[in-house]
């Protein structure tokens, strides 16, 4: 018969006792853990054509695209760029608008941009802000951030904006500095 040390016994109860405290685990950190990787779809280089009738209205470029529909609210991010160009009947570009991040909430029709938005239009004039929402349902977009209006003959600053999506008609809620004026437009 073989005789036990009792070190090395109850070094062998010890170190079975630990590998058992070690190995249990919370379940709530597995979910987290498994949520976590579930939560996030991923695709990147992607372009979303959006048609209404069959005519191309929208086209969508976005470097990296995520999708989380765990979220509440569910999400699209566009991140590192998007450019998003809006299209007439004619399948001509009427405007383009360019940023380096996006987040799109589909139940509301909401689009955030955010960081180096450019929008053009058709006619030149050419939008900067750093934040912009752009309202899918209504076809508005709209900021209370600062911004900065380049047309063929003047350039036009303020906080605040209201615009229609193409960016064809647009107002500057608190426009700051020097604005030109036709006569014919002034009341007398």
């Amino acid at each position: 018969m073989t005789k036990h040390h009792p070190i090395a016994f109850l070094l062998f109860v010890l170190l079975t006792y630990l590998g058992a405290v070690s190995c249990k685990t919370d379940p709530k950190e597995i979910d987290a853990l498994l949520n976590k990787s579930v939560q996030e779809d991923k695709a990147e280089d992607v372009t979303i054509i959006y048609s209404e009738k069959g005519t191309v209205k929208i086209r969508m470029f976005a470097t990296e695209f995520i999708r989380n529909e765990v979220a509440k609210p569910p999400y699209t991010e566009m991140r590192k760029s998007l450019r998003i160009e809006f299209y007439n009947d004619s399948l001509k570009v009427e405007s383009t608008l360019d940023a380096k991040y996006g987040r799109y909430y589909e139940e509301k029709g909401n689009v955030l941009i955010r960081d180096s938005v450019v929008v053009v239009n058709k006619n030149g004039d050419t939008l900067r802000t750093e934040e912009l929402i752009w309202n899918q349902k209504i076809r508005q977009i709209y900021t209370e951030k600062f911004v900065r209006i380049n047309t063929p003959d003047q350039v036009m600053y303020g906080d605040g904006l209201e615009a229609n999506e193409d960016f064809s008609w647009y107002r500057i809620k608190n426009p700051k500095g020097v604005v030109k004026v036709n006569k014919e437009e002034v009341p007398e």
